[in-house]
């Protein structure tokens, strides 16, 4: 199912969600020209600024070999790469359909830290439960689906329109969408639980553990909810 857009009004301009996918797209834009001009350098790239879990459990080690950039920095850094058209895209559109309504509740600057906390939680759950993988995870879903992870606590009763099977357009109530997404995100997880030596793909955990996060820390962000129309759970 792809949403294509909701029916939950915001009344503020949520210019933290535009500079977010504004600057998502020109550090994209950005990765496209080395790619073009050097494969090996556009290689390097997301090896140095995506997540490697492997880097980032030794840059935790003990003692004297804790380095603090070398933990956090990818995290940050890995939130603003993708690896194609379909993945940018794909993330700023669900974004750009959940983050404004999530940026007028919690206000401007509180969905930047909201949206930044997020994704590191979903980095850190993906590193976790792969801590030897030597592939960079790259990419804005994790963040984002810690927006809607607060969605759906927010706005449950809100309509998404929605394409199912390329065919038809449904107006579905936003809880059961977004449950249904997360159902999805899980059991995808679950199925590679005991599975060795297969890396790539989709990171499905980064995005049940920012779902997660988002759930609990829209619980502990204040809130400036004006004119909602929806109860929320």
């Amino acid at each position: 199912m792809i949403p294509i857009r909701d029916d939950q009004p915001s009344f503020t301009k949520p210019f933290v969600n535009y500079f977010i996918i504004g600057l998502n797209m020109v550090v994209f834009l950005f990765e496209q020209s080395i790619q073009v001009q050097d494969p090996r350098a556009y290689l390097a790239l997301m090896y140095e600024f995506g997540a490697v879990p492997k880097h980032i459990t030794h840059a935790f080690g003990s003692g004297v070999h804790f380095s603090l950039p070398g933990a956090f920095v990818p995290i940050l850094t890995s939130m603003f790469l993708h690896s194609g058209w379909l993945h940018v895209i794909g993330n700023m559109w669900f974004l750009w359909i959940f983050g404004d309504n999530v940026e007028d509740c919690l206000g401007h600057f509180a969905y930047l830290l909201f949206y930044l906390i997020c994704g590191f939680a979903a980095a850190i759950t993906h590193i976790l439960l792969n801590p030897g993988s030597t592939l960079p995870m790259v990419g804005a879903s994790g963040a984002i689906s810690g927006v809607m992870g607060a969605y759906l606590l927010l706005y449950p009763r809100a309509k998404v329109q929605t394409w199912v099977f390329f065919i038809f357009f449904w107006w579905l109530p936003a809880w059961l969408f977004l449950v249904y997404w997360f159902a999805l995100q899980l059991l995808s997880g679950a199925q590679t639980i005991g599975q060795t030596g297969r890396e790539g793909g989709v990171a499905v955990w980064a995005h049940v553990g920012g779902f997660l996060a988002g759930l609990i820390l829209v619980k502990i962000f204040p809130q400036r909810v004006r004119g909602q129309r929806y109860a929320s759970w």
